[in-house]
């Protein structure tokens, strides 16, 4: 596949596009973290093992394309706040399951209800009608499906 300059200047405007949003996206997903005194990824670890009870460290490195060891050492700093608990699984002695403790359910909720990604998101959605949200949302899949596609081939 051939690309000149024109193709290459509009793929560049598309990514610079979605950089931007993923930046603001990412500041508004560190200061809910921060105002609970945790990282994104801790954050993201937690929301995980509230939504999904019992994981295993292995579901949770593929879950968010993160090493096994920095899953291990936000899990170690998110014991000591007392958050999770780590439990030897009953099917395989040799796994750990994580469960959330009841502060970081607490934590866990307030942080869904304060999303500010979320409620900064619906706010700009807001002036749009709902075939274009379906559209974008169609679109913006259709993309991922694509750039996936062509990253298992690389």
């Amino acid at each position: 596949m051939k690309f000149d300059n024109k193709d290459l200047k509009k793929a560049g405007e598309v990514v610079q596009s979605f950089l931007g949003i993923n930046k603001v996206l990412i500041q508004f997903t560190q200061k809910n973290a921060a105002s609970f005194g945790l990282t994104i990824q801790q954050m993201s670890i937690l929301n995980l093992i509230y939504i999904r009870p019992g994981m295993t460290f292995k579901s949770i490195t593929e879950q968010l394309s993160i090493p096994k060891s920095t899953v291990s050492m936000n899990v170690d700093r998110m014991e000591e706040l007392e958050l999770v608990e780590r439990k030897q699984s009953i099917e395989d002695r040799r796994e750990l399951n994580l469960t959330i403790t009841l502060k970081g359910k607490e934590i866990a909720q307030k942080s869904i209800e304060n999303a500010s990604s979320y409620r900064a998101m619906a706010a700009v959605l807001e002036g749009l009608t709902e075939d274009e949200i379906q559209l974008l949302l169609r679109m913006n899949n259709n993309l991922l499906i694509s750039l996936q596609r062509i990253a298992s081939n690389n």
